[in-house]
């Protein structure tokens, strides 16, 4: 019989594996010496949009994500592609080019990569990054009466499915699309510097399964106010058709008994936040002195950010989601 991987390999085997499959978090981190860490990471998927280098950027954006939410810079990155070999030459090449530059605007570099053929496009990266080992932000760092930031709208997941079923306005989709291109450095460069210790990218899970992880791993409960959440333009509207992947619902599925509800929260806006993102935002949790420093630091970058919520003692539930706000 297999055994489970983290039964495998113990902490203690690789005393310099800093973060790996013993506390998961959004990359593995090794320890190169007391002021240098490695940080590691992959991810790949299929396209969410029909242009393709749109595409390639977004997987790009996607991948190093993974770095910033762990409070690192890029390196360097390998791009993993496996393509149709009836795809024309020209539309690869606009994938990979839109990889490429985004890892350039990351100030990281593409060091190579491995292509295969398979019958759907899916393309991403592996990517180096750089970090201070006393500096990391982990999912396990949130403190009681720290405050909760997020650095981007959700809604990629209705908005991008909407799209594929040619249900979408060409204007949302452009707008999810600026959203998730967009490069979360910035965030993660003014959190490391302020001395926040506590981050996670919303991706896959949803904005409530990856804050789930991040209170389970702190040992502290999530207070998130639902009506301070902020929507993708054109979100709401497909919500309402009930317009969703089916990570979605899996993510409900999983995550819900974990999450209190407290008042009244329409359905489809409840949806909302088990919604799978694509490239999504930073949830950072800051203390209160260094959410006001934070504020002032992005405002002078010219970024955007939302204040969701507050981090409190762990009760019944990791999650409690107050509704009383959303009408």
């Amino acid at each position: 019989m297999l055994r489970p991987l983290q039964n495998l390999f113990t902490p203690a085997d690789y005393p310099d594996l800093l973060v790996g499959l013993g506390e998961p978090d959004d990359a593995a981190v090794y320890r190169l010496d007391d002021e240098r860490a490695l940080i590691v990471t992959t991810d790949f998927f299929t396209p969410i949009v029909d242009d393709p280098y749109q595409y390639g950027a977004i997987a790009a954006a996607n991948a190093l994500s993974d770095v910033y939410a762990m409070g690192g810079r890029p390196l360097l990155a390998l791009n993993i592609a496996a393509l149709p070999p009836t795809l024309p030459a020209a539309v690869s090449a606009q994938i990979i080019l839109g990889m490429a530059e985004k890892v350039r605007e990351a100030g990281a570099a593409i060091a190579g990569g491995h292509t295969i053929q398979d019958k759907e496009p899916k393309v991403g990266l592996a990517v180096i990054g750089l970090a201070s080992p006393d500096r990391l932000l982990t999912k396990g760092g949130a403190r009681p009466g720290d405050v909760l930031i997020l650095t981007k709208p959700v809604g990629t997941g209705c908005i991008t499915t909407a799209a594929k079923n040619d249900r979408a306005q060409p204007d949302d989709v452009a707008e999810a699309v600026r959203w998730m291109m967009r490069l979360n450095r910035d965030a993660a460069e003014v959190a490391v510097a302020l001395g926040a210790r506590a981050a996670t990218d919303i991706t896959g899970f949803g904005l409530l399964g990856h804050a789930t992880e991040m209170a389970e791993a702190s040992g502290v409960t999530l207070v998130i106010e639902a009506g301070r959440v902020p929507l993708i333009e054109g979100a709401a509207r497909y919500a309402a058709q009930w317009i969703f992947p089916g990570g979605s619902s899996a993510n409900r599925e999983a995550y819900e008994p974990g999450v209190r509800v407290s008042g009244t929260l329409p359905e489809e806006h409840l949806m909302l936040l088990y919604d799978a993102q694509t490239s999504g935002g930073l949830l950072i949790a800051l203390s209160a002195e260094q959410r006001d420093r934070f504020a002032t630091e992005m405002a002078s970058r010219g970024m955007p950010w939302w204040e969701i919520g507050r981090v409190a003692e762990r009760s019944n539930a990791p999650i409690v989601l107050e509704a009383l706000a959303v009408q």
